[in-house]
């Protein structure tokens, strides 16, 4: 076995240096709090795939997010916001694609110690769409993009939203679909919704940073950036990462041969490693933290769930 120092002399990058297992970290995380029954994360051996029928230059590509239009009576939900379980939503929305939108993640577990929230084209590609359009990179945006939501049920994930967004999909006309997720559940869902497109004819690629997550549900096609969550479509306030990245993912989504193709952008978000041992480490975090936290979650447990039966007996976003 070579020793650290002899590692480093054979130019080895350092043991932090790979994606983050985030299965691993929340289960062990959610453990330390108090949860005694461990998440099981979507698994799948046979992953379907449609290639693409025509050029993208000719093709009508819809986009897919998880993240939350803004809701000003929910409280902190912009830079620097904490989770904010008040600003979930548990139903499929829409939005129009010839309009800009405010949409925030603070309703979900990014990473908050290494990234702001100050700038939605990390996670809200419209801006970089609509560029690729005009640059006849792709052949159109479908007339909505689609919000899904990131519940902990896989089951209502399959039987209620996977169904509502692919119907939706086809009222506009989708010819492929972009899926941006942000959260460890989040790119679970989107997992699942990409699954459930591909299997009805419509292409995917998932633009997204947990890779272990992806790739152990199985997709068709990923673009995985080693970013902190939250910025799957590039650098905060770099328009040069986010037009690459999504570059990068229209050329998996037209050049994949076969399901399970995974492209790694060759991006880095910073040359020092030890970013990627903060997020959901429990091994970082004093007792006195801990304590703090199974308050925190268990206070945001009760919210969401209150708030999830209000939208669901409401009917939802239109």
């Amino acid at each position: 076995m070579t020793s650290i120092k002899a590692d480093r002399d054979l130019g080895f990058a350092p043991e932090l240096d790979q994606p983050v297992p985030y299965m691993q970290r929340t289960r062990d995380w959610y453990l330390a709090l108090g949860y005694g029954n461990p998440y099981v994360w979507a698994h799948y051996v046979d992953v379907p795939f449609t290639p693409l029928t025509r050029p993208l230059a000719e093709t009508r590509l819809t986009f897919i997010t998880t993240a939350a239009p803004y809701q000003p009576d929910k409280g902190p939900q912009g830079p620097g916001a904490p989770y904010n379980s008040a600003a979930k939503f548990y139903t499929v929305y829409s939005g129009a694609t010839d309009r800009d939108h405010d949409l925030r993640i603070a309703h979900v577990g990014i990473d908050r110690i290494h990234t702001s929230m100050e700038d939605a084209r990390c996670w809200f590609p419209l801006e970089s769409l609509r560029a690729a359009v005009a640059a006849g990179r792709i052949g159109g945006l479908t007339r909505r993009f689609h919000g899904a939501p990131t519940n902990r049920s896989q089951q209502h994930t399959l039987d209620v939203d996977c169904p509502e967004i692919l119907a939706r999909c086809r009222e506009d006309g989708a010819e492929a679909a972009v899926l941006v997720p942000n959260c460890p559940v989040c790119h679970q869902t989107l997992c699942l919704v990409a699954r459930h497109l591909e299997a009805n004819g419509i292409p995917t690629v998932v633009l997204g940073c947990a890779k272990d997550i992806v790739e152990y549900c199985g997709v068709p096609r990923f673009l995985f950036s080693d970013f902190p969550l939250g910025n799957a479509c590039g650098r905060p306030h770099d328009p040069t990462s986010q037009a690459e990245t999504l570059e990068r993912g229209l050329g998996v989504l037209e050049s994949a041969i076969g399901p399970r193709t995974t492209v790694q952008s060759p991006l880095r978000w910073s040359d020092d490693p030890d970013w990627k041992g903060d997020y959901c480490n429990i091994e970082r975090r004093s007792p006195e933290e801990v304590a703090a936290l199974r308050a925190e979650a268990e206070q945001a447990r009760i919210v969401a769930r209150e708030l999830r039966a209000k939208e669901l007996k409401a009917g939802g976003t239109a």
